[in-house]
């Protein structure tokens, strides 16, 4: 079984982790634009989430920025 700790939970994905960071934002139903992502603490530019390659074992944080006030 294939894992990521995706903001501090381990994530377990039986047929193996989705391909890039773009595949499993998908998989996740996450909107891309509204998003920053760190993958083992390096932050990833958008444009090149559909080049980001995942292997098991590596570390995702995703954070939502949300507008108020």
């Amino acid at each position: 079984m294939e894992i990521l700790t995706i903001n501090g939970i381990e994530t377990q994905f039986p047929d193996g982790v989705p391909a890039t960071l773009r595949q499993l934002l998908e998989y996740l139903d996450i909107n891309e634009s509204t998003i920053v992502a760190e993958l083992d603490n390096e932050i990833i530019a958008k444009d090149d989430f559909a080049k980001t390659a995942l292997t098991t074992g590596q570390n995702i944080e995703l954070i939502r920025f949300v507008g108020g006030g």
